[in-house]
């Protein structure tokens, strides 16, 4: 069986992931030597085409980049061919469903001064920690930026851009994201 194969993979890349971890397809999970990578219990990783109908465009990406950089992935986490990149510290609380396609980056890949892009700097790349707590929904194509905070139950929209910090039961929405209503509360299209 493929899962069993890639579990031994992921030991040997000092991942620790809890029971019942269950992956659909290949996926591709580096954790770099001094980074902290950590999957929960019972924890669905897709990362085949037809895992997930909404149409996954790549494998699921998992990747700490720099020693030291930590990835935290809790309990009962869904994700469906989405890219986690940490260069410092990425956590996404128990029950989370992280929908086809998402991006969470915590830095910029690149400097944003163009004197350090030319020389390659990676000392200046910028980062800052993401955080997304419990019971969150992420949409289809919602790009999660460097500096994000999801309270619990954050509802994202689908492709939505996500930059800041979001109290608890939230529903975020567009490009840049705000919220557009709370949970559990009716809104219209106004904001009221």
């Amino acid at each position: 069986m493929f899962g069993n194969w890639y579990k031994i993979i992921l030991k040997l890349m000092k991942v620790d992931y809890g029971k019942q971890l269950l992956l659909k397809g290949v996926p591709v999970i580096i954790n770099k030597k001094g980074g902290h990578l950590s999957i929960g219990d019972g924890c669905i990783i897709k990362s085949s085409f037809l895992s997930n109908l909404v149409g996954l465009y790549s494998r699921t990406i998992i990747l700490t980049r720099v020693a030291g950089a930590r990835i935290e992935i809790g309990n009962q986490v869904g994700i469906s061919g989405a890219t986690i990149y940490a260069r410092k510290e990425i956590t996404i609380g128990d029950n989370t469903n992280i929908g086809g396609n998402v991006k969470i980056l915590d830095n910029d890949f690149h400097p944003i001064e163009a004197e350090a892009r030319l020389k390659d700097d990676k000392d200046r790349i910028g980062t800052a920690p993401i955080h997304i707590g419990k019971n969150c929904f992420i949409g289809c194509n919602a790009l999660i930026l460097k500096g994000t905070q999801l309270g619990d139950n954050c509802v994202v929209g689908a492709g939505a851009v996500v930059c800041g910090k979001f109290e608890a039961n939230s529903v975020i929405a567009g490009n840049p994201a705000r919220v557009i209503r709370k949970t559990g509360k009716a809104c219209s299209m106004h904001g009221d």
